[in-house]
């Protein structure tokens, strides 16, 4: 289905990424085993099995995700990681990627094998397969590493950002903003093992990961779940010398944003700390009736950044 232009000089600029993707899905018919399709941190389809498939793809972009003379073994540590944060969003395992680097011709051949290095290194510690790829020449310098992944999850434990009610409360995992300037965002671990954990015990009603900030995810799964929310801006758990405004800005955390009833949290509160003494958990606000949210700070949005 094409989508046609408002007009001939609109550009993406003037629309910005949250307007673009609604457009581009807005043409897709999903079939029939697709249990989850646009919307999601994955896409979620019936495998013939006892379990579901997980399917992802992400790309990191030179310039844009990770600046020129960067460590080439953290690059591929990003690239890999963000698409097994997807799969953790979900309450997944990761099973299988594929692997596309497109880079211009004069690129050395280190640097792109230190990519493959890092990207190997990381699937390998997620206990995830890379089973193969393409490569492709760029006609401009630059550099594109794209992930395609699957993955499997139990029907039960899959977690969707659709399923929030009002009166949930919000909840984050670590510690969140300046993530740019301190390099986390090349070196961070996805909660994998925290989000298994916490389908299996108390399954969130919706989850995500903290991929483009607060202030974009949030409204996102609020959205998909159709309710409002509140934030308490000075409940944020924020990196040393981060503010509560950076922290919502920022993004590139990869950490988990969920929501689950109000009269599980003593006993959420009290296992999670147990289970992981040195990762805080903390509840930031509360879902509410559609309409009422607290403003937010817009997050990170492709297109619309100066």
């Amino acid at each position: 289905m094409t989508i046609p232009s408002p007009s001939p000089d609109f550009s993406l600029a003037d629309l910005g990424e949250e307007a673009l993707v609604s457009r581009l899905v807005s043409g897709i018919r999903t079939s029939p085993g697709v249990i989850a399709g646009p919307g999601d941190d994955c896409a979620v389809v019936e495998s013939g099995g006892p379990h579901w498939e997980l399917l992802k793809t992400d790309c990191i972009v030179e310039g844009v995700h990770f600046f020129p003379g960067t460590d080439p073994r953290l690059v591929g540590h990003k690239a890999m990681n963000r698409a097994l944060s997807d799969i953790a969003a979900m309450g997944g395992t990761p099973a299988h990627a594929l692997v596309t680097l497109a880079m211009d011709s004069e690129r050395s051949v280190t640097e792109v094998e230190g990519w493959q290095n890092g990207l190997l290194e990381a699937a390998s510690a997620a206990g995830c397969s890379v089973v193969g790829g393409e490569t492709s020449r760029l006609p401009v310098p630059g550099a594109v590493l794209t992930i395609s992944m699957t993955g499997t999850v139990d029907p039960d434990r899959c977690i969707f950002r659709s399923g929030a009610r009002p009166g949930d409360l919000i909840a984050v995992t670590g510690k969140l903003g300046g993530s740019l300037a301190s390099g986390r965002h090349l070196s961070f671990v996805p909660r994998l093992v925290e989000a298994q954990w916490l389908a299996s015990h108390f399954k969130p009603t919706s989850m995500m990961d903290l991929s483009d900030g607060l202030g974009s995810d949030l409204p996102r799964l609020a959205a998909a779940s159709g309710t409002g929310f509140r934030i308490e801006e000075n409940l944020l758990p924020c990196h040393a010398g981060v503010s509560p405004e950076e922290a919502i800005r920022d993004g590139e955390d990869y950490e988990l944003l969920f929501t689950f009833p109000s009269e599980t949290f003593p006993e959420l509160a009290g296992a999670w700390k147990d289970r992981f003494p040195g990762l805080p958990l903390t509840v930031v606000g509360e879902m509410t009736e559609t309409r009422s949210s607290t403003p937010l700070g817009r997050g990170w949005e492709h297109y619309r950044q100066g």
